[in-house]
């Protein structure tokens, strides 16, 4: 594989492949923060949901996985100024594409049950399952829906926009 392609095992056994993906921060890293970073792994070490990666030796999260608590374990643990704060929420939000099974005719909710604020619900429609909706507030951009997804329909918005019912 070359160093431009990210696949994970769900899109390798589906014989896709997908561009690298955006670096996603533990949440409290900035930019500017993660310059401060030495790769020494603590973060890695005490997460919890062991979603957090040294790539490049600087931390990313991987939603594939589990999602992020906001124990805030790692930034307790990091002995460089690479954490601000202890937010409860990422500067991202989620985002449902067009491969939804609901979209499809199937019924799926595995994203609705996941979340652990409730930001995703289902809008009931005739002649079909019923469509997720998300509730832009309430999303926390934790990633629990992302790993849970069946068929990797869901993944991570810059910002909080106007429209996100995709």
């Amino acid at each position: 594989m070359g160093a431009g392609v990210d696949i994970s095992r769900r899109n390798f056994l589906r014989g896709r492949s997908e561009g690298r993906r955006r670096r996603v921060l533990p949440p409290g890293v900035t930019a500017a923060g993660l310059e401060s970073c030495t790769g020494c792994g603590r973060c890695v070490d005490v997460c919890p949901t062991h979603i957090i990666r040294l790539i490049g030796d600087r931390p990313a999260l991987d939603f594939s996985i589990a999602e992020c608590t906001f124990c805030g374990r790692c930034a307790e643990l990091c002995p460089e100024p690479v954490f601000t704060g202890r937010p409860q929420r990422f500067p991202h939000i989620v985002m449902i594409g067009e491969r939804c099974l609901a979209r499809n005719g199937t019924d799926c909710q595995a994203c609705r049950d996941a979340c652990p604020t409730e930001a995703i619900r289902f809008r009931p429609r005739v002649g079909g399952p019923f469509l997720p909706e998300l509730e832009q507030e309430a999303c926390t951009g934790c990633g629990a829906c992302l790993a849970v997804c069946p068929v990797a329909a869901i993944g991570v918005r810059e910002g909080r926009g106007e429209s996100v019912y995709v």
